[in-house]
């Protein structure tokens, strides 16, 4: 097998590079999720003027050989070289910049569909004490926050790390008198080192978040907004949390556990997901228009980092 076919299992997730982007499979499945474009996929994004150009559409889950095979074939034509140029270009950064919002939310309940649909209580049951983007991405992630968060320390600051596990990736030391994980495994979120407190939930089942209204200054989620099947419900939830002014930060790659990933995500690419994260901030309401960032630390040799983040207005 090749030394990209070796690379594809590697650590809790697989990575699978498709033509400008990289999609990934759980490594407890096979890494042959699907050939050739994904059908259905929902027209609402289509529709999107977005800076004059429509969202680009990557193939997904291509056979490790079938993969393999079309990656020599694109050498000569300079494929290998797609995922660094469509960074340098700054689709992920501009995307939300030029957002023309349809009147309505523009997604149906199939795009929240999954292909395994089976409690998540379940999926998450056994802990996996791994972390799920690499070194590079984690460090790049570390430093956004270190650049954004209150000093440690600061009298009266809560954070809430939504999805939690038992790394949260904040900087080495950092303390709060209030840092609380939402997650769906105790024995993860016991571990974890910055946590003042901790509460097993799965937000797909009850999305109503049990914190009294006004009640964070930041709420962070990493790598676990595209398993979020009620999403404008948690949205809405985190506006009425967070203090008026208050920071939500979503991150995100391109690894996850594909079979728990909704559809709308599996199906779309790197820009495209800026995209989907920001209309949960626009539709929610209460939020200010959400940004976009590319924190990615080496594009194309790397897991690439994106944050998609937007305060609460001052008046909500």
């Amino acid at each position: 097998m090749s030394n990209m076919a070796n690379r594809l299992g590697r650590g809790i997730h697989g990575r699978m590079p498709l033509l400008g982007s990289v999609y990934p499979c759980s490594s407890s499945y096979s890494v042959t999720c699907a050939v050739g474009p994904i059908p259905g996929l929902s027209k609402a994004v289509k529709k999107w003027k977005i800076g004059g150009r429509a969202p680009r559409r990557l193939v997904l889950g291509l056979g490790v050989s079938f993969w393999a095979q079309l990656m020599s074939m694109a050498g000569a034509v300079g494929g290998s070289s797609f995922v660094a140029s469509a960074r340098q270009k700054g689709a992920v950064e501009e995307i939300l910049k030029n957002a023309e919002w349809p009147e309505q939310f523009p997604f149906k309940e199939e795009d929240f569909q999954r292909f395994d649909e089976s409690p998540d209580t379940l999926f998450y049951e056994s802990p996996r004490f791994v972390t799920h983007i690499d070194d590079p991405a984690i460090a790049s992630l570390t430093k956004y926050y270190s650049k954004v968060f209150p000093p440690s320390n600061t009298p009266g600051i809560s954070i809430l790390d939504m999805c939690s596990s038992w790394v949260s990736h904040f900087p080495p030391g950092y303390k709060q008198d209030r840092v609380v994980g939402l997650g769906l495994n105790e024995e993860e979120l016991k571990r974890n080192p910055v946590l003042t407190e901790c509460v097993v939930q799965d937000l797909n089942l009850n999305p109503k978040l049990p914190f009294e209204d006004n009640s964070f200054d930041i709420i962070t989620n990493v790598v676990s907004v595209d398993y979020i099947t009620k999403p404008l419900d948690v949205f809405k939830e985190m506006c009425r949390i967070l203090k008026p002014g208050g920071l939500a930060i979503m991150s995100f790659s391109n690894r996850c556990f594909w079979t728990k990933a909704i559809s709308i995500w599996t199906s779309t690419g790197d820009a495209d997901h800026a995209l989907i994260v920001g209309s949960y901030f626009h539709y929610a309401g209460g939020f200010e228009p959400p940004r976009a960032v590319d924190i990615s630390p080496n594009p194309g040799r790397s897991d690439p980092m994106y944050i998609v983040y937007s305060r609460k207005l001052s008046t909500a």
